[in-house]
């Protein structure tokens, strides 16, 4: 129920000095403003007592509604409005006048009839006045919106806003309402309704996306299966809330209480969403405050992303000084994320130093923590604007500069934090599979598995978003290294079955070089059977080198020498190439030499 003004605190316009050549129709005692202002007043009366007595009726069905009729609607606003204008009026001449006593009064009656009007408007519509149909006001110009704020708004807006959404047609006349009571020194009731009203939704839809008010200790006690179920439904969430329900939202306020003072729509803004805010954007830190384990890191980075990628659009949704708390707060939970993704990767980086198993991997293949490890931060790489942003406080990297240095790199494009980050934890894995290799007894045993857990870690990046991070400079270096290891794998793997047959042989001695090349070509081999390559590309270049060296090498001895030594030959050429492309594939050839 509205309350009665004290009307002695308006500041008074000076009354209106006529200038109309005609003389008054009013008795001489009266001047035309007096005359003026009784018209005004019993205009108001007319209208006002008319839709209070309609008001009361139950039966709405033949007596409508007031904002159910446009021009009547438009009547009674600008009757109440010359009513205030009376009223100040009067105050200005006669504070004690039963004429402002008589208008006390009908402002009171129509001040409940907009009031009860207003949350009619409101509450008819809550199921239209979605937060899509109310966005497309914030692509209106500031032109089309400020043909309403004069005492009647255009034909024009009314029919725009009628084919853009059922519910659009009512934004108008709440607008009215609003500018009226505002006018009329009701805000404060007229504000009061549409909270009520507008909050209640608001918390509804959120209810709706799942958003629900959970405290740390809750969320702590989580099993991960159900946490993370709660962060995917946070993430799609957030952003409908921050696009579509919020920004509706607070472009819906702006437009009703759009007036000289902002603060109503701020704070009916805040009002109505301050609550659902803080319990949304609260979820993320209390996540963030949960013990570490690196299977939360993807999400925790779900997360800082989903704000980092809203953050514009929070601040300006929520840029009045009313929502600080709720900025704060958005602020403290990503600060909180990216504290515990750096704390994760240290303790990422610390469990790869720790990893102390000592049982080499059969046959020198990839090691898993090579696996482990490169998965792992291949996806890191997925969130490397993310990861960018965090690490770019993080202290100095503890790769030498030199790491980084080469020549065909161009010093005025340093590498990023995140590639300093991203190379550190690669390395610190390659110096772990260092020590993995010494427990090989085989030197050449040992390069091969240094070489296949290289070629993981390159191929991993190269196929990745590593790569255009890491940059080609680093893909080539380590690519090198790959060569490196397997040409010392090849080397000491093959010297003794290549130094078998000398460069000079003679016939002399051919008989002797087949057998000895019988003996270390099996003890290769079956040393070999068992060992990997998993990569087929680089079991491919290691095939082409053994058949362009020891196939070949062996085909030119065998042509010149062979003939009368067929009891000491065991293989041809072929015989040869076909045991040497069973190698390397992790199982006993069904031709094995000896056999």
């Amino acid at each position: 129920m509205s309350k009665p003004r004290n009307f002695f605190f308006f500041k008074p316009s000076p009354p209106p000095q006529s200038s109309s050549p005609f003389p008054p129709s009013s008795p001489p005692n009266k001047t035309f403003s007096d005359a003026i202002i009784d018209e005004n007043i019993e205009t108001a009366h007319t209208l006002i007592t008319k839709w209070n007595s309609i008001s009361t009726t139950s039966n709405h069905s033949q007596y409508p509604y007031l904002f159910t009729n446009t021009e009547e609607s438009k009547h009674y606003l600008k009757a109440v409005k010359s009513l205030q204008s009376a009223m100040q009026y009067l105050v200005a001449k006669d504070s004690t006048s039963k004429k402002l006593i008589e208008a006390q009064s009908l402002m009171q009656l129509a001040m409940k009839n907009l009031e009860s009007e207003f949350y009619r408007i409101l509450g008819e519509n809550r199921d239209r006045f979605n937060s899509e149909s109310v966005s497309v006001l914030s692509s209106s110009s500031t032109d089309r919106r400020s043909s309403f704020s004069d005492d009647e708004y255009s034909d024009e807006e009314s029919s725009s806003l009628s084919a853009q959404s059922v519910s659009m047609t009512a934004v108008p006349d709440l607008k009215a309402i609003a500018e009226c009571m505002i006018f009329t020194g009701y805000s404060k009731e007229c504000a009061k309704i549409y909270v009520i009203v507008r909050k209640s939704i608001v918390d509804e839809a959120l209810y709706n996306l799942g958003v629900e008010k959970l405290s740390f200790s809750q969320v702590q006690k989580m099993d991960w299966e159900v946490l993370e179920w709660k962060i995917k439904t946070w993430l799609n969430a957030v952003k409908v809330a921050v696009n579509t329900l919020f920004h509706g939202e607070r472009t819906l306020c702006d437009y009703i209480f759009e007036s000289r003072e902002k603060k109503i729509a701020d704070s009916c803004f805040s009002e109505i969403c301050k609550d659902g805010a803080m319990m949304l954007f609260s979820f993320p830190e209390n996540v963030a405050k949960c013990k570490k384990t690196p299977e939360k890191m993807f999400r925790t980075l779900d997360l800082y992303e989903a704000i980092s990628e809203n953050w514009h659009q929070i601040e300006s949704i929520f840029s009045s000084e009313s929502n600080y708390t709720i900025r704060s707060q958005v602020i403290a939970s990503q600060v909180r994320l990216g504290e515990t993704v750096i704390n994760m990767l240290t303790d990422f980086e610390s469990a790869i130093q720790k990893e102390s198993s000592k049982v080499p991997v059969p046959g020198g293949g990839v090691h898993p923590l090579t696996r482990y490890v490169m998965n792992y931060i291949a996806l890191l790489s997925d969130y490397s604007d993310a990861i960018a942003d965090i690490v770019s406080d993080w202290p100095q990297s503890p790769l030498p500069e030199s790491y980084y240095k080469n020549p065909s790199h161009d010093e005025n494009n340093p590498p990023s934090e995140i590639a300093k980050r991203l190379s550190w934890l690669i390395l610190v894995v390659l110096c772990k599979l260092d020590g993995k290799a010494e427990l090989y007894k085989d030197v050449a045993l040992s390069y091969l598995f240094l070489a296949n857990n290289m070629q993981y870690v390159v191929v991993k990046v190269r196929k990745s978003n590593l790569g255009f991070i890491l940059g080609e400079d680093w893909l080539l270096k380590h690519e090198m290294k790959v060569k490196e290891y397997v040409t010392k794998y090849e080397r000491m793997a093959w010297s003794k079955v290549l130094s078998s047959i000398p460069e000079n042989p003679t016939a002399e001695n051919a008989s002797g070089i087949f057998q000895n090349f019988n003996v270390v070509f099996e003890e290769a081999f079956r040393a070999q059977y068992l060992w990997v390559v998993p990569d087929p590309k680089m079991r491919e270049e290691i095939g082409a080198w053994l058949d362009l060296n020891v196939v070949y090498k062996y085909r030119e001895f065998y042509v010149k020498y062979r003939v009368g030594l067929n009891s000491v030959i065991r293989y041809s050429p072929e015989d040869l190439r076909n045991y040497l492309s069973e190698i390397l594939c992790g199982s006993v050839s069904s031709h094995s030499p000896d056999r």
